[in-house]
């Protein structure tokens, strides 16, 4: 048969290629860029790209020998193999590199002076020991946290739970020569919706 390749949309795509890609589906636009397929590039387009993975999957083959010049069919099937072993290798590379880089910022947010000192009053409110019974487990924090120098800013939430039930704690904290103050500190029960201000309510009880 006559090699039709890098033949553009008209060239006849041999049977025995024109199947399911995984190089593609796994790899969309960095196999796109390597095999002259520039349409894996609609990845980049909101809703459009959800569908593209399964377009390209389907369609990857017949692109790939069209858009490209090839030796022979063994030699495009050669790298279409290649792109298939390595895409789930790199895509799960990339799902524990982004795991790791949550699980760090989830660390350094549960290892800051904002966190713990926001963790210790809500578990030191008689209020909401009462509600909630003891010990009170805090969660993972969400937010922001911003230090500059020996001064910073903390916008956190994080869920509590104890025996008799659930809650949110919201706080706004700010460092000041090195020291973290709780502005603002507030408990939200889960059950009734009801909020507990924990920093009056540590202020009465000191």
């Amino acid at each position: 048969m006559e090699n039709t390749s890098g033949g553009g949309r008209k060239a006849v795509v041999p049977p025995e290629i024109d199947n399911w890609n995984w190089g593609a589906f796994f790899l969309t636009w960095i196999w796109g860029a390597a095999n002259n397929t520039p349409i894996a590039f609609l990845m980049f387009v909101p809703i459009v790209n959800i569908p593209m993975w399964v377009i390209l999957g389907i369609k990857g083959s017949a692109w790939a020998w069209q858009n490209k010049r090839w030796e022979s069919v063994e030699a495009f099937k050669r790298s279409q193999r290649k792109w298939a072993m390595w895409g789930p290798v790199v895509l799960v590379a990339l799902v524990l590199a982004v795991g790791g880089l949550f699980w760090s910022v989830i660390s350094i947010m549960k290892s800051s002076d904002a966190y713990k000192l926001a963790v210790s009053e809500v578990q030191a409110s008689t209020e909401v020991s009462q509600l909630l019974g003891t010990p009170i487990t805090p969660g993972i924090p969400t937010g922001s946290i911003q230090v500059s120098g020996a001064d910073g800013r903390a916008n956190l939430a994080f869920n509590v739970e104890g025996p008799k039930g659930k809650g949110r704690v919201y706080i706004l904290a700010v460092e000041a020569m090195g020291k973290w103050h709780l502005n603002q500190a507030v408990f939200e029960d889960d059950a009734t919706k009801n909020r507990i201000d924990l920093n009056a309510q540590s202020d009465s009880e000191k």
